[in-house]
């Protein structure tokens, strides 16, 4: 495998013998989909989660990603959306200022994205209004409309974790093969995005209390698997990552802005300001296991 290809895909090291693997799956696959191709490959590769279900998802990603390595040939996709034009996203949102105090609110609720309107909002709530725009989120993930009385008021997400920070790794004390097998407790808040005409003061330090534990559960639900800390990067000078701070996530310092898959060392991102939130207390003694 050349520099900068992955060795690591859905959880699993990944090398010439896999990738034979995908190319021959792509290759006898004449007429199905992306996502056939995607499950077939999960079988083959045994890329599933702890309760036996494919990784269809994190898989389609993880071709995706081959693909635009030069790595594997995959069809055209059949939704039209050619994986990386612009996608034009409906505009669901009530745009009409919402200003005041928290407890003016009402009860400020985090609702799981689950059928494909909600998707549709809160992807085009990420495109419009999120610095980074809309990307897929890699691997096991969990997407919430964060709304009030008032309507809809931002959106968040958790994917995976990013696979090595050298604050992070120090901080918990894992090694290499602690930090292979227990990646998946840790989840990576990847988006958080409060509406621009929404001003309420404390608004999104009261989501983050809120998201963790929510997070924690719906993860176990869906995935099989409780995460024991959650991870973010905040990139400064852009935002100063107040709102964490204020919802008590710890800062360990500052990544070397290379990106979660880079094994370049070209540095080719902007530095970002590191901050992790513990789920349990004995989340070291999960982490450093086996």
């Amino acid at each position: 495998m050349g520099a900068g290809w992955p060795t690591r895909l859905c959880g699993r090291e990944f090398g010439e013998e896999q990738l034979g693997v995908v190319r021959d799956i792509a290759r006898g696959a004449a007429g199905c989909s992306r996502a056939e191709i995607a499950r077939q490959v999960c079988v083959a590769l045994r890329w599933i989660d702890e309760r036996g279900r494919s990784k269809a998802m994190g898989a389609r990603v993880a071709l995706l990603r081959l693909a635009r390595a030069g790595l594997v040939d995959l069809p055209a996709p059949r939704n039209g959306n050619a994986n990386g034009r612009r996608l034009q996203w409906p505009d669901l949102e009530d745009k009409r200022p919402v200003h005041g105090a928290l407890t003016q609110l009402g009860p400020v609720e985090l609702e799981l994205v689950g059928d494909p309107q909600q998707s549709q909002q809160w992807n085009g709530l990420i495109a419009r209004y999120h610095y980074l725009g809309s990307s897929a989120l890699s691997g096991a993930q969990l997407r919430y409309l964060i709304r009030c009385p008032h309507g809809v008021l931002g959106a968040i997400g958790f994917g995976a974790a990013a696979w090595k920070v050298r604050g992070r790794d120090a901080w918990i004390g894992w090694n290499a093969g602690q930090r292979a097998r227990q990646l998946g407790r840790v989840v990576n808040n990847r988006r958080f995005v409060i509406l621009p005409w929404v001003r309420v003061p404390n608004l999104a330090s009261h989501v983050l209390a809120q998201a963790a534990p929510r997070c924690a559960r719906d993860y176990e639900r869906v995935y099989a698997i409780r995460p024991v800390l959650l991870e973010t990067f905040v990139e400064s000078p852009r935002y100063r990552g107040t709102c964490y701070q204020a919802a008590n996530w710890i800062h360990l310092g500052e990544t070397q802005g290379r990106g979660r898959n880079d094994r370049t060392h070209a540095a080719p991102l902007a530095r970002k300001q590191l901050y992790v939130y513990p789920l349990q207390r004995d989340f070291r003694r999960v982490l450093v296991a086996g």
